[in-house]
């Protein structure tokens, strides 16, 4: 072989020209959607791109840092809503958002129940050997890296409680904002950051103090440290009256990309072959779970007088970072989606093992880990 030979192969599986190509397509698919005027362009154009050519085999990766970067950003831009004057709103509605997290709590208990059902007897979702654990810890709504960590450590199937959480963020993702989009449920949030001159000096003062944030948070092992850590600091600092920085948009726009192609990497061509059946139930609870939500944020609305699209996102079975960016791109109370997501993530994290032991481990004759 010559020392100057050209292996392609092995050139496209290097990390960093994987990196560079992925941060290339999500560009392009980005560029098309705003050309599309499609919802999210900068999230969901590079989630379906990089989504679709790694189910393909393409060559593509995520690489840990800019995903990182992209939650420290998209938390610091979100605790830039939280004025003092914001902070007493959202003290009134306390319990609100109290009877958020109580219905995201029973929800995800139905859901498992439900799961449960359709797989543990014959028919078109039959699984065999499935057990309530994996069923479960695949419903919680919040916490998926933690879901599937807690249910591991009780005998579930890790890999099918992770493509559980993965798909109904994604359907969520895409769902939620191309149909408010497509209702004309936009634009009607009256709240704005309380920093909106960018300030280099401020800005890069912003930055470290969110930085110091993500830092402890990291150093604590708490739960998604990078985008909790800068949207705890970020607050605080305006909710105590300081406006530091604006963020520029760009940077807003390159960490919704980084986010969307952190989605769309974990859809490999081993996602799709992997139990069609158990993929098709969750899509299926994913849908009536959105119905459902919307249902509730519908009360909801009429009880506390805030608008229902701003309730739909708050309560909906997403993530945190994916809703609280839908908000933000639509003008749709991000406060009150932020609060309810964050509120929900601790609830559900601190619960939701407690309960599934209080639920199941105490029944006898429990079907063996599956």
């Amino acid at each position: 072989m010559s020392l100057f030979s050209f292996d392609s192969s092995i050139f496209f599986r290097r990390q960093p020209v994987r990196v560079v190509l992925t941060l290339a397509l999500a560009g392009l698919a980005a560029g098309l959607c705003l050309k599309l005027q499609t919802p999210l362009p900068w999230m969901i154009g590079p989630l379906l791109a990089t989504g679709a050519a790694t189910m393909l085999g393409g060559p593509t990766a995520s690489w840990m840092p800019l995903r990182h970067g992209g939650q420290w950003v998209i938390g610091c831009a979100l605790g830039l809503y939280f004025s003092p004057q914001v902070i007493a709103l959202l003290a009134g509605l306390w319990w609100v958002v109290a009877l958020g997290a109580v219905w995201a709590l029973g929800l995800g208990v139905l859901v498992g129940a439900w799961l449960h059902r359709l797989h543990a007897r014959p028919g078109l979702f039959h699984m065999p050997g499935l057990s309530r654990i994996t069923t479960y810890f695949a419903s919680p709504i919040g916490g998926a890296s933690e879901m599937t960590l807690m249910g591991e450590r009780y005998g579930a199937r890790p890999d099918l409680v992770a493509s559980a959480h993965s798909l109904r963020v994604l359907l969520v993702t895409l769902i939620i904002p191309f149909g408010l989009q497509w209702a004309g449920l936009h634009g009607i949030d009256l709240n704005v950051p309380a920093a909106r001159q960018l300030d280099w000096p401020g800005l890069a003062g912003l930055a470290a103090l969110t930085g110091l944030g993500c830092w402890v948070m990291h150093r604590l092992r708490q739960t998604n440290p990078w985008l909790m850590g800068a949207l705890v600091v970020s607050l605080l600092i305006t909710a105590s009256g300081v406006n530091l920085s604006a963020l520029p948009p760009w940077l807003t726009n390159a960490a919704q990309l980084v986010i969307g192609i952190s989605l769309g990497v974990r859809f490999t061509p081993g996602f799709v072959h992997m139990a069609p059946r158990w993929l098709a139930s969750i899509a299926l609870t994913t849908l009536t779970m959105i119905c459902l939500c919307a249902g509730f944020a519908w009360l909801l609305a009429q009880a506390a007088g805030l608008h229902w699209a701003t309730l739909l996102l708050a309560t909906s079975p997403g993530g945190i970072a994916e809703m609280a960016i839908t908000a933000k791109v639509l003008k749709l109370g991000v406060p009150v989606v932020t609060a309810f997501h964050v509120v929900r993530l601790l609830v559900v994290l601190v619960l939701a093992e407690p309960i599934y032991r209080w639920c199941y481990q105490r029944s006898p004759g429990q079907p063996s880990p599956q």
